[in-house]
Parts: structure tokens; C-alpha cells; sequence
């Protein structure tokens, strides 16, 4: 009898340790975090920036080009406001105004729109020969550095993420992204088509086919000419 109850107070231990293991929820550490948010890419700004000598004749052929590699550099950041900050004060400050309204019709000329120019004014410093300023600001991912804490894989009482996963997948994206500002949100939305949803619209409300109407040329046939 004594050994028929030993044996259930076993079984029963058993059973009571194996269900405590059982309830440990997996993840349910709070200081546990997804692997992609251990290593978020951090995003700097700096500015881009080019300075102008004034000149009372405008622009010269130098400084055309520089403002020319600097509208290069504006596209290829995807970049947003561009400021033309004149000298408010110095020697001539009307041939200051000239030089940035010359500079403003060069960057228009090269295809930045109208409305992301600013013109403003600025104090210089006393007896500085004060420039004319055209710059943006450019954003700049870090990318995480990998590979620095090890710990063995093997011992996971805690269910802690690795401290090396998703390392690998946030420097990638840090380095491959086109335009580091998308990483702060997301972008403003362009204007919808009010004319194309009405056109739609009445199409539906007729039961005619909304979409476009297929191009002959477009079938997907394979070109059998001859090589």
C-alpha cells in the first residue's frame, strides 16, 4: 500500500512540473523585442550645402556648374525644401538680392519646381565676407554594426531573442534604401484623379468595363523574327 502511494505522489509531481513548464508562455519576457527593432537604423540629417561669392554680373560660369552638380545631387536624394539664404547686410545688398534671384531661376531651369525654393535673408558675421547660401537638408541611415555581443544559442531559459538576430536584415535595408527620410514615415500621398474616378464611376453605374482598353500590340505573342 506504502508503495502504491509513493509512486502516485511520483506521478503526480510529474505531472504538476511537467504542466509549470508548460505555461511558460514563450516571449514572455517584457524586455524581449522583436529582432528587427534591436538594431532600428538610426537617421541623421545634414545639410547639403554650396556657397556662392557675390557678384554684381550674377552667376559665373563656375558657379552656374556647381549650382548645376548641386541640382544633380537634390534629385538623387529625393530631396524637399531648398533654402537661398541671401546676406541681408554687406557691401551691396541689392547685388545680394540679384545673385539669389539669379540662383533661384538657374535651379528652376534645371527642374526644381518653384514652390521648393525659399528665399530668406541672413545676418552675417561683422566684417565677414558673407556668401550667398543654397542649401537642403540630406538625410543619412547608420548602419548597425553586426557581430559585436555573442552568447551561446544553446541556453535559452528566458526565450531572449539572439543578441546578433535581425542585425543583418536592418543593415541591409540601411544600406540598400534609396531615400533614408522614408525610414522617419511615410510620404504625403499625391493628389487623387478626380476626373479618372468619375469617369469610372459612371462606367460602373452603366456596367461597362472600367478598365482601359487593350492594346493590340500588348497580347504577350512571342516575336518570331528572325535573328
Amino acid at each position: 500500500m506504502t508503495s502504491i502511494l509513493l509512486r502516485s505522489l511520483a506521478v503526480l509531481g510529474l505531472t504538476v512540473t511537467l504542466g509549470a513548464c508548460a505555461g511558460t508562455t514563450p516571449g514572455a519576457n517584457e524586455d524581449a523585442r522583436l529582432p528587427t527593432q534591436r538594431f532600428e537604423p538610426k537617421v541623421t540629417s545634414e545639410p547639403e550645402e554650396v556657397r556662392l561669392a557675390i557678384h554684381a554680373q550674377g552667376l559665373s560660369p563656375r558657379q552656374a556648374e556647381a549650382l548645376s552638380k548641386f541640382a544633380d545631387y537634390w534629385r538623387d536624394d529625393d530631396g524637399g525644401m531648398i533654402g537661398v539664404q541671401m546676406p541681408s547686410e554687406g557691401a551691396d545688398p541689392a547685388a545680394a538680392f540679384r545673385m539669389g534671384e539669379s540662383a533661384r531661376s538657374f535651379l528652376v531651369s534645371k527642374g526644381v519646381p518653384a514652390g521648393q525654393i525659399e528665399m530668406v535673408g541672413y545676418a552675417p558675421e561683422a566684417g565677414a565676407d558673407a556668401p550667398l547660401l543654397v542649401g537642403y537638408l540630406r538625410y543619412k541611415a547608420e548602419i548597425p554594426k553586426c557581430g559585436e555581443k555573442w552568447k551561446s544559442i544553446t541556453r535559452t531559459f528566458k526565450n531572449e531573442v539572439g543578441p546578433n538576430f535581425g542585425c543583418a536584415v536592418s543593415s541591409n535595408m540601411a544600406a540598400q534604401i534609396a531615400d533614408p527620410a522614408d525610414l522617419l514615415g511615410p510620404r504625403t500621398m499625391t493628389p487623387q484623379d478626380a476626373t479618372r474616378r468619375q469617369e469610372v464611376l459612371d462606367k460602373y453605374r452603366k456596367g461597362e468595363v472600367t478598365s482601359a482598353a487593350k492594346d493590340d500590340k500588348a497580347d504577350g505573342a512571342v516575336s518570331r523574327a528572325v535573328n
